[in-house]
C-alpha cells in the first residue's frame, strides 16, 4: 500500500497505551519518587513503575466519562462493558468508542429525525417498503406510530447494507450487532492501532492519490455489482485504515434497480472522489468513470473486475421524443387498466 502521511489534525488514540499515555497526569511519577525518596528507603525503579501504573488506573477510574443514555441498554444487556470516550459526531449520529470484554468496538448512535442535518431522505427512501402491511399502511399515512417505524428502518438499513457489501468483497466496518437503535461494530485502527483518520485528514503524494483512486473505484463497482449505490461518498465518509480504505457511513444506502435517482448518486459519489483526488493527481480530473460504470451496469456488462478506462462517450444522437412520450401514454394506459380490474374485483 502506497505510504500517507496524515494532516496535522487531531485524531483520537484507542489503544490501551495510547489512552493511557494521555491519560496519566504529568506529575504522577515525580509525585511516587518524592514518596519513595520520603520513606528513605533505595529508590526502586520497578516499584516507581508498579506505582505509576496504579495511580493511573485509579485516576482512568475515576475519570470514566458519564454514559450516554443511549448506550445504558447495552451496558445493562452486557453487549458493552465500558464506555471510553466519543470519537466522533456526524450529521446522522454520533460514534464512542467502547470495551467489549478484551475487544475495542465503536457504537454507533443514531441521532433522532429531527436532530440529524442530513436532508432530502425522500430521495434516499424511494422504494423501501415494508413487508408488514400494517407498518407499509402506518409509514404512508405519516402517523407517529409510522414515523416511528420509518425511523427504525431508517437505522437498520445501514445494517443491512453492511452484511450484504461485506458478503460482496467491498471493505466496510464488520457489523456485531444492533440493539435499540445502536449499531455495534469494529473499531477501524490504523497501522498503529489508533482510530483510522477519515480520507479528509490525510495527505496524499500523486502516486499515492491515483493508487488510493482506483482502489476506492473498484470498491464503488462492487457495491454497484451488489446492488446498491453509497448515496453520500466523499472524503469524510471513508476511513483510511491499516489495510485500506474503507467505506463507513451507509443508512442512506439506495436499491440501485429501485431508485430513480440511483444513477445520478453513484454519479455523484465517484465525481466527489474525483474532485478530492484530483487536488493531488490533477489528471484524475479529467475521468468520467461515474458515467462509465453506469452505462456498463445498465447494458449488463458490469463485473467486479470489468475492465474500466475512465472515458465515455457520449451520444450525439437526438432523442425521438415522439416515441419517449408515446411509451410515457402506454405505461399510463396499462395503469389505469390495472386500477380498473382491481376496482372489478
Amino acid at each position: 500500500m502506497a505510504r500517507v502521511e496524515r494532516k496535522s489534525l487531531p485524531v483520537g488514540k484507542t489503544s490501551v497505551a495510547k489512552e493511557l499515555e494521555f491519560s496519566v497526569p504529568a506529575g504522577i511519577a515525580r509525585i511516587v519518587q518524592m514518596l519513595y525518596s520520603f520513606k528513605g528507603g533505595p529508590f526502586d525503579p520497578q516499584c516507581l513503575i508498579i506505582g505509576v501504573l496504579s495511580q493511573s488506573v485509579r485516576y482512568l477510574a475515576g475519570r470514566q466519562m458519564k454514559i450516554p443514555k443511549r448506550l445504558e441498554p447495552l451496558l445493562e444487556d452486557g453487549l458493552i462493558d465500558s464506555v471510553v470516550r466519543q470519537l466522533m459526531s456526524g450529521k446522522e449520529a454520533m460514534v464512542f468508542v467502547v470495551r467489549c470484554g478484551e475487544e475495542t468496538r465503536c457504537a454507533k448512535v443514531y441521532k433522532e429525525a429531527d436532530k440529524r442535518s442530513f436532508r432530502q431522505a425522500v430521495d434516499y427512501t424511494e422504494n423501501r417498503r415494508s413487508k408488514n402491511s400494517r407498518h407499509a399502511r402506518a409509514m404512508a399515512k405519516g402517523t407517529r406510530y409510522g414515523r416511528r417505524v420509518q425511523e427504525e428502518a431508517w437505522q437498520s438499513a445501514e445494517v443491512d447494507a453492511l452484511y450484504r457489501l461485506a458478503a460482496a468483497g467491498v471493505r466496510v466496518p464488520m457489523a456485531h450487532n444492533f440493539h435499540e437503535g445502536v449499531l455495534l461494530m469494529e473499531l477501524v485502527t490504523d497501522a498503529e492501532g489508533n482510530a483510522a483518520p477519515r480520507l479528509s485528514e490525510v495527505e496524499f503524494t500523486p502516486e499515492a492519490a491515483r493508487i488510493q483512486h482506483q482502489t476506492l473505484i473498484r470498491q464503488v463497482v462492487r457495491m454497484l455489482c451488489a446492488g446498491i449505490v453509497h448515496g453520500d461518498l466523499s472524503e469524510f465518509n471513508v476511513l483510511v485504515g491499516s489495510d485500506g480504505p474503507v467505506i463507513i457511513d451507509l443508512p442512506q444506502a439506495v436499491d440501485a434497480a429501485g431508485n430513480n435517482h440511483a444513477k445520478s448518486m453513484l454519479e455523484r459519489d465517484v465525481q466527489n472522489l474525483k474532485n478530492y483526488f484530483g487536488r493531488y493527481a490533477p489528471e484524475l480530473l479529467d475521468t468520467e468513470y461515474g458515467k462509465e460504470i453506469w452505462s456498463l451496469y445498465e447494458h449488463g456488462g458490469l463485473t467486479p473486475e470489468a475492465e474500466l478506462s475512465g472515458r465515455f462517450l457520449h451520444s450525439l444522437v437526438p432523442v425521438d421524443l415522439e416515441t419517449v412520450v408515446r411509451e410515457i401514454d402506454d405505461a399510463r394506459a396499462e395503469e389505469r387498466a390495472r386500477r380498473l380490474r382491481q376496482a372489478l374485483v
